[in-house]
């Protein structure tokens, strides 16, 4: 007489829940896009927080200054770039894309309110991003740092004491125009001060001049990253910019459930 074999309870229960979960496995729908993705490109983080990954575009590394306009009229000393005549423009342009900069008030601190610590980070040469001194600076809250300038200020003020390094990264959606120059969507930008959000997806009403209100006008798709001179000595280190490409991917076939080795179709929208 052939004996059984004999399981322990944990064995059983062991035994069991596997078979169950391969009957599962045998029988879960799953829904598939029908698109067939192409393999999203790798690439390698900086070392440290902050440090450009492999892909960065580096505008200023500490030393280099020979991917920007003007760079004869401002000065780098010990790896820091200070605000000279004339604001600096960089020579590569760009659509979206993903921004990282460190700057630092000057310390002492002089002046108050829009006349201490001003700069500015100009997103596509027209589209401004405060830079000030506002550690315990009063001014118009959407002058202040991290505002879009005249349009909205930022979520909260997470600003260093001057002589401390800040840290922008922003990341930036330019605006589409339409063949006969008419906005058909507009920028919008996501900003973190030091690691604080201070703006979240915020949509810019336009340019940002000090003199009129916003507007948009048709521009190319892509433009140069600038920084102000206002007569402060603000000092820049560590630049870098990521152009933004989208995952791309083929609609090969209309979306659809798999359920075992039966297709289920989705009807479209």
């Amino acid at each position: 007489m052939p004996q059984r074999l004999m399981l322990c309870p944990v064995a059983m229960f062991v035994y069991c829940t596997l078979s169950v979960l391969r009957v599962q496995e045998a029988t879960a729908q799953e829904y598939l896009t029908g698109i067939e993705w192409e393999r999203p490109p790798v690439v390698t983080p900086g070392e440290k927080c902050g440090d450009p990954p492999s892909d960065a575009i580096v505008l200023f590394d500490g030393k280099d200054l020979s991917r920007w306009h003007n760079a004869e009229n401002w000065k780098v000393e010990n790896g820091v770039l200070i605000v000279g005549k004339g604001k600096l423009v960089s020579k590569d342009k760009f659509g979206d894309c993903q921004l990282h900069l460190e700057w630092s008030a000057p310390t002492p601190p002089q002046g108050s309110g829009q006349g201490r610590g001003n700069s500015g980070l100009f997103m596509m040469d027209r589209y401004e991003l405060q830079i000030l001194d506002s550690y315990e600076n009063e001014t118009y809250y959407d002058g202040q740092a991290g505002a879009i300038y005249k349009q909205t200020p930022p979520m909260v003020n997470a600003m260093r004491k001057p002589g401390e390094w800040n840290s922008y990264d922003v990341i930036w959606t330019a605006p589409r125009f339409n063949e006969d120059g008419s906005l058909n969507s507009p920028a919008y930008i996501t900003a973190l001060h030091n690691g604080v959000v201070i703006l979240n997806h915020f949509a810019l009403l336009g340019d940002t001049p000090f003199n009129r209100p916003p507007r948009y006008a048709p521009h190319p798709e892509e433009g140069p990253i600038s920084l102000q001179d206002h007569h402060n000595p603000v000092r820049f280190r560590n630049i870098w910019v990521r152009p933004l490409v989208p995952p791309k991917g083929k609609q090969v076939r209309s979306p659809y459930l798999r359920r075992g080795d039966q297709e289920i179709p989705l009807e479209q929208p």
